[in-house]
């Protein structure tokens, strides 16, 4: 999702969509010392469910869940000994100590932070309107479902446990972060993607 976004002019983020459960929006994976590991965010879930859709900018956080802490102590324990999670460390931590009431507010934030990290320019346009097909722009809306497999072939890059399980693609921007540091955005402009319109 980084490269489509670090080789774009411009994007725009959707915030009129119906949510959809178990997309990146609420889920990532990062490198574990056991391999593969999901972080994921708990939502509330509707005490009415006679409506058959929420829109996603309306999603809130459950808060009584203690996950951001949990999420936190299996950030260190993956990324501790990487080459550059010192280096942010202290650009993240607030996401993970401050509460957030409504999922897309937690993600514009950790996306403004990804951006400063990157040095990308964090200006876009939101969505006032859902529509299916948007005319104008090349939609990426299918690079959320983390059920779908990429048909992007990234390129490799270290890994901290690499040595011990292989290389494992699609993990969080964290994981290339914290592995390759201010090199990340060279690596994300170096991307060959494949376009879906």
């Amino acid at each position: 999702m980084y490269a489509s976004i670090a080789q774009a002019d411009s994007f725009v983020f959707e915030k009129e969509d119906n949510y959809q459960k178990q997309t990146y929006r609420s889920r990532q994976y990062i490198y574990g010392a056991n391999g593969k590991l999901l972080l994921n965010i708990p939502i509330k879930h509707r005490e009415n469910k006679t409506d058959q859709q929420q829109k996603y900018k309306d999603i809130r956080i459950e808060n009584t869940f203690k996950w951001q802490p949990l999420h936190w102590k299996s950030l260190e324990a993956a990324y501790k000994t990487s080459p550059f999670f010192e280096f942010y460390e202290d650009e993240f931590a607030p996401l993970f100590e401050e509460k957030a009431i409504f999922l897309m507010d937690f993600n514009l934030m950790a996306t403004k932070i990804v951006f400063e990290c990157l040095q990308l320019d964090f200006s876009f346009k939101v969505t006032e309107e859902f529509k299916l097909k948007p005319e104008g722009y090349n939609n990426q809306r299918h690079l959320v479902n983390s059920k779908r497999k990429s048909a992007a072939n990234l390129e490799e890059y270290i890994q901290v446990f690499q040595a011990k399980h292989g290389y494992i693609p699609n993990l969080s921007i964290l994981d290339l972060l914290f592995n390759a540091g201010p090199s990340a955005l060279e690596y994300l402009d170096s991307q060959i993607l494949i376009q879906k319109a």
